[in-house]
């Protein structure tokens, strides 16, 4: 779409969200509310930019009769060429699904207790960030080891709202496998050891993305279990769906319904079959997606966190700091800005290749 098409949509849809008969359906505003944010600052570039273009053509006009109106000329002139930038970027073409919600997992790997406990390192350090910039987390299933870690955890990130940033444009790129050195609570000799935890990252499906047929299901129950496998409910209370045609299982014990925790397992199965369809659809999105975890293993990591010299490093692009404290305390905006601002410039040169 071009730029007059974009803000055709936007008025369009600023006109629907007026109709109060469009907020009976809270589904229908919801997506036009994500839409409308979207938008937002693409139409508002522009207008600015229209404002400036017009402020410039009277500044260089009047610049012949008075001095200060060439230094004001020279200013909006600069002014313009920022706007520019920006507007080329914004209408750069964007992930499809950069506006959505996301599922994210967390699964202890090679390294052993000390694995999962990172992994609930990890999990903290998730949370703390989807707090900081204003979005809903919903933990849907958990596997606790031991010593307080986890073996693996499952967990919704939503935006709260119509935000001009989707959670996915910032969480995609956690998917991987996370490194960590440091002396683990169960090492006496004070040696540092390293081990790995894997984070997979899908966009979450709506009923509208993903149609489930009950026929293709398999639903089993059984009683949830704790740390060491103990029962910890006396009725069989956890779920695990098995999706017949793809053979994709997935499992949910938190809730202490049944109905809950099967409600829990068709989000997390929606939105692997949604992963599953587009890895189909786009080849490079398949690699990108396999790419995510291939094996838990040291070696396949896309970011390390050393705790002895307080060291956080993404890989894929060069990216270092030292302040893995406040990081693994939610502090991760520039880590993933670091990420967004790479992709950006991808799109870039495939937009100007194109």
């Amino acid at each position: 779409m071009n730029l007059d098409d974009l803000i055709s949509e936007y008025a369009g849809i600023e006109e629907r969200l007026a109709d109060p008969s469009v907020h009976a359906d809270q589904s229908l505003a919801r997506k036009l509310g994500k839409r409308y944010a979207e938008l937002r600052p693409i139409v508002e570039t522009h207008r600015e930019l229209s404002s400036t273009e017009d402020d410039l053509a009277a500044a260089r006009e009047l610049a012949g009769e008075d001095a200060a109106f060439a230094a004001e000329a020279e200013d909006l002139a600069k002014r313009r060429e920022e706007l520019e930038e920006r507007l080329r970027r914004l209408l750069v073409p964007r992930d499809p699904n950069d506006a959505k919600d996301v599922i994210l997992e967390v699964k202890a790997g090679e390294g052993g207790e000390e694995s999962a406990l990172f992994a609930g390192d990890l999990l903290r350090m998730y949370l703390r960030y989807a707090e900081r910039v204003g979005w809903k987390t919903e933990v849907l299933d958990s596997h606790p080891s031991d010593l307080g870690g986890y073996k693996d955890v499952t967990v919704a990130v939503k935006a709260k709202g119509a935000q001009e940033e989707g959670v996915w444009t910032r969480l995609k790129f956690e998917g991987g496998v996370h490194r960590v050195q440091r002396v683990p609570a169960t090492e006496s000799q004070g040696r540092i050891h390293t081990s790995a935890v894997g984070v997979l990252v899908t966009p979450e499906a709506e009923d509208v993305d993903v149609q489930v047929d009950p026929n293709d299901l398999r639903i089993d129950v059984y009683r949830s279990s704790g740390p060491g496998g103990q029962s910890v409910n006396t009725t069989d209370s956890a779920v695990r769906i098995t999706h017949l045609p793809t053979g994709v299982v997935v499992s949910c014990q938190n809730e202490k319904s049944q109905l809950q925790n099967k409600e829990q397992a068709l989000r997390i199965l929606r939105s692997r079959l949604l992963a599953m369809a587009q890895e189909e659809a786009d080849a490079a999105a398949s690699a990108e997606r396999k790419s995510q975890v291939r094996t838990v293993d040291r070696s396949e990591r896309v970011r390390t966190y050393n705790y002895p010299e307080n060291r956080i490093s993404d890989h894929r692009v060069g990216y270092k700091a030292y302040n893995l404290d406040q990081v693994l305390d939610g502090d991760l905006q520039n880590v993933t800005q670091a990420l967004v601002d790479a992709e950006m410039e991808r799109r870039l040169a495939e937009a100007q290749k194109s």
